[in-house]
């Protein structure tokens, strides 16, 4: 790698490129929907559901969010989410299972952050309002 070349931590690199590109990403979205799954506020949320399907749909989300080549074609997000009845402690649960799922692949503070931000400014959608 020559000293020109940005480095993983380097933030003038792309965020998707910080996170890992889709690799990355797909490993975070593993250890997330982990930890979703093994959370009861949440689990019965995910009941028959094909979650390699799921898993592949939030792949392609979070690499759009981070400005990645992939492009997100799932559904809208409140149409997504209409018949779940979430609540905000269901989005805040989930929130907060990715961002340990970044920070447990070593994404910095403020790359989590970044995401973050991104994904709570779909709160309003997911929760139906």
């Amino acid at each position: 790698m020559g000293s020109d070349e940005p480095t993983r931590d380097d933030e003038t690199e792309p965020l998707y490129d910080r996170l890992g590109g889709r690799d990355g990403i797909a490993a975070v979205v593993e250890t997330f929907y982990d930890r979703v799954l093994a959370d009861e506020r949440l689990h019965d949320y995910f009941e028959g559901m094909e979650m390699d399907d799921l898993r592949a749909h939030q792949t392609a989300f979070l690499s759009a969010v981070a400005g990645g080549p992939e492009d997100y074609s799932g559904r809208e997000m409140r149409a997504a989410h209409a018949t779940l009845n979430l609540d905000e402690s269901d989005f805040d649960a989930v929130a907060g299972h990715l961002d340990e799922a970044l920070a447990a692949h070593g994404v910095s503070d403020a790359d989590r952050a970044a995401v973050l931000r991104e994904v709570t400014s779909l709160k309003p959608a997911v929760l139906n309002r």
